[in-house]
């Protein structure tokens, strides 16, 4: 089976993954497929840096404001339409470009990692949820040592959220969290991907560019978004973006407005290290530094290995 090109565009949050890959899509002939997380949900535009239509610049973007905050938004639903997104953008003679910061969203696409279908069972997820809130963590970590050592092993005793997930998949499917990870990586990826990673070695140089942000999202509107949001939401997954919590106890009067955005700043620094170390591990990616470059030269540098990626 001859394999779909794929472009990658990767890094931490406001290393300018979105405006290169807007570049890139305008110089091969491409659409962009955002690989966040959080920009699939609607109304979530200014939290989320979710790109305006002067920043598309007319490039076609996919899975951005696909599903209302109150919807539930898996991995495996990612890599369904995200492969379907690439599938048809490719068949049109136009080049897929992968870019985001979900770490675990790109992986899953380009490992063509699978899924069993029968892992999540509410009913036994509540059940072990009750067991753990009246026997604590200990006795269900000692029962996941029991069924999955290899899991348990990689699990701290006190994560209670992913003890209570392994032992979900174990009861609801009859097979262990190790056994799972072994089979969904047993076919083979469609894709030949070129993965850019974006980074500073000055550190200082993305911490000035998240806080810049920040300063840029609150002008733009933040609180008033947040303030909507929290009107109907309040239990979603989308309640976790960074920027939405952090405001929170300033709509609430608990805070500042200079404390929140501070621990907005804050979080969302920590978050880019830890999108750092996700993607530190993969060996295939071909990283720039953006204090390294001018704009105009980053993107000469990733169209010259665009360019040699697609020969």
């Amino acid at each position: 089976m001859e394999k779909i090109k794929i472009v990658t565009v990767v890094g931490p949050t406001a290393s300018g993954k979105t405006s290169l890959a807007v570049k890139l899509a305008q110089l091969f002939d491409g659409e962009v497929i955002s690989a966040d997380s959080m920009q699939v949900y609607k109304g979530m535009d200014i939290a989320t840096a979710k790109p305006d239509e002067k920043e598309m610049c007319g490039i076609p973007h996919h899975l951005i404001s696909i599903i209302s905050p109150d919807e539930e938004f898996s991995v495996s639903r990612f890599k369904e339409m995200a492969e379907n997104a690439a599938k048809d953008i490719s068949s049109r003679g136009k080049l897929p470009i992968l870019a985001g910061g979900t770490g675990l969203y790109v992986d899953t696409l380009l490992n063509n990692t699978t899924f069993l279908d029968n892992t999540k069972n509410d009913e036994i997820r509540a059940l072990l949820q009750s067991r753990i809130e009246k026997e604590g963590n200990e006795s269900l970590y000692k029962e996941l040592l029991e069924k999955d050592p290899e899991a348990a092993e990689k699990i701290h005793p006190n994560n209670s959220l992913k003890i209570i997930r392994a032992l979900e998949i174990f009861y609801s499917s009859g097979s262990t969290l190790t056994e799972q990870n072994v089979h969904s990586h047993e076919n083979e990826s469609i894709f030949e991907s070129l993965i850019i990673g974006l980074n500073a070695l000055d550190r200082d140089v993305l911490y000035n560019r998240i806080n810049m942000r920040v300063d840029i999202m609150i002008e733009n509107g933040l609180v008033e978004e947040t303030r909507k949001f929290f009107e109907t939401e309040t239990a979603s997954t989308a309640c976790q973006a960074i920027g939405y919590k952090e405001l929170k106890p300033y709509i609430d009067g608990n805070l500042s407005l200079e404390e929140a955005a501070e621990n907005l700043k804050q979080s969302t620094r920590r978050y880019a290290k830890r999108q750092l170390t996700w993607f530190r591990r993969n060996e295939k990616i071909r990283w720039f530094n953006i204090d390294e470059f001018s704009p105009e030269e980053l993107v000469k540098e990733a169209e010259l290995a665009v360019k040699e990626f697609l020969k």
